[in-house]
């Protein structure tokens, strides 16, 4: 790992790693600032998808074959890619899911069964709506309470409050690592740290967090954390939910079917030891493997650097929109990265991004997942501009330009 810290960074020579950001667009270049809503994919991982259908296309764990064996020991080696990159105590820990909704309704399920009536689980005011509406569904089965920590004006959490909201009722903790719609980082370590103080367990949603932060799940002491592949350079349709074993072990299947059992009667069935045991049926092999590429390829970049830049366009996108009359930022924590969301003084967020588009930028417009905390600012939705490493200042410029233009259409 210390060679990806002390690479150089080069901005060019990512983008040429890059297929699709070298497209026009209604005859522009193509500007991609929807990272938050998937990433594009580098050309090793498109290679790999390629290599394992056209050569590698066999059923795993279950065939003595050379195909299957093969494509076996890449999908297995992908979660212990994945296990190093996390820094998990073993692979075993790395359970492959269909996404970052997936995993949290998994443990919604299986460690909701666990649960009593009367016990609370504790959520932030800033959450996308898959680490809302699960425990919602499982309060309802299980007459559970849902307590939801405040934020403020600027869009951070409010810690004292959320100190309050913790007892010895409150089993599990799930937040948002960086919220996708307003960029904040969340101090997730130390409410780790709190929750555990009064017995609570603590699920960390990462989907906006694992393509720009160095993830360490021992040091954060996270009892889960969670991601998708799709946003971290990989394909759709797979990610990981890492627990503890212990905590793994405490749970019972989300699923049945093939590769969960160890063995089966008609009279009852006996599970199979983790990871397999969450892992029903056949998986995303392609996926898997390939979500390993991307973690390599993530893991020889130089990361202190990434995070640098990716905040340096951030800041230089906010500082520039800031100039602009009617433009108000949503979200402006002092701890944020990547993500710039904003609005235009009697102008929808839908008719910007459409005109943003005809010139070549690709943003997201809308409420994100996250309608509650639209109600909260009292706007139907953002302009949201989302950042990756291989981005620039450039097109930030280009942006601006841009949004400058589609206002003055507008008003």
């Amino acid at each position: 790992m210390a060679d990806s810290i002390t690479k150089p960074f080069n901005v060019r020579e990512i983008r040429e790693q890059f297929p699709a950001l070298r497209q026009t667009i209604y005859g522009k270049n193509l500007i991609y600032f929807d990272n938050g809503a998937t990433s594009q994919k580098p050309q090793v991982v498109i290679d790999a998808i390629n290599r394992y259908y056209s050569k590698d296309n066999a059923n795993i764990h279950r065939g003595v074959h050379y195909m299957s064996q093969k494509a076996t020991g890449e999908f297995e080696e992908a979660r212990k890619t994945i296990q190093v990159y996390l820094n998990a105590k073993k692979s075993e820990e790395i359970i492959f899911t269909k996404g970052t909704t997936d995993s949290i309704n998994l443990v919604a399920f299986s460690f909701g069964e666990l649960l009593s009536s009367g016990d609370e689980i504790l959520i932030s005011a800033m959450e996308h709506h898959s680490n809302i509406v699960p425990w919602q569904m499982l309060c309802e089965r299980k007459n559970l309470k849902l307590r939801v920590a405040p934020i403020n004006s600027k869009g951070e959490l409010i810690i004292d409050e959320f100190d309050k909201l913790l007892n010895n009722k409150t089993k599990l903790v799930s937040i948002i690592h960086i919220s996708n719609t307003l960029g904040t980082i969340n101090p997730v370590k130390d409410l780790i740290k709190k929750a555990h103080s009064v017995g609570a367990k603590v699920l960390i949603d990462g989907a906006q967090s694992i393509q720009h932060l160095k993830i360490d799940v021992r040091d954060l002491d996270c009892d889960f954390y969670t991601f998708s592949s799709h946003k971290v350079f990989g394909p759709t349709g797979i990610g990981v939910l890492y627990g503890k074993e212990a905590v793994l072990d405490s749970m019972p299947p989300y699923q049945g079917g093939g590769d969960m059992i160890s063995k089966v009667t008609f009279e009852r069935t006996t599970y199979n030891e983790l990871p397999h045991k969450f892992e029903a049926g056949t998986p995303h092999i392609a996926g898997g493997i390939c979500l390993g590429e991307a973690i390599r390829f993530l893991s020889s970049q130089n990361l202190n650097a990434i995070q640098k830049h990716e905040k340096y366009l951030a800041d230089y996108a906010q500082d520039m929109l800031d100039t602009f009359e009617g433009v108000r930022i949503i979200g402006e924590a002092k701890e944020k990265t990547s993500v710039v969301s904003f609005i235009v003084n009697k102008i929808h967020p839908f008719d910007i991004g459409t005109l943003l588009d005809k010139q070549g930028v690709a943003v997201r417009t809308g409420h994100h997942c996250t309608q509650p905390l639209m109600d909260f600012f009292k706007i139907p939705g953002t302009v949201r501009a989302s950042f990756a490493f291989y981005n620039t200042k450039e097109e930030i410029e280009t942006f601006i330009a841009a949004v400058e233009k589609s206002i003055s259409i507008l008003k």
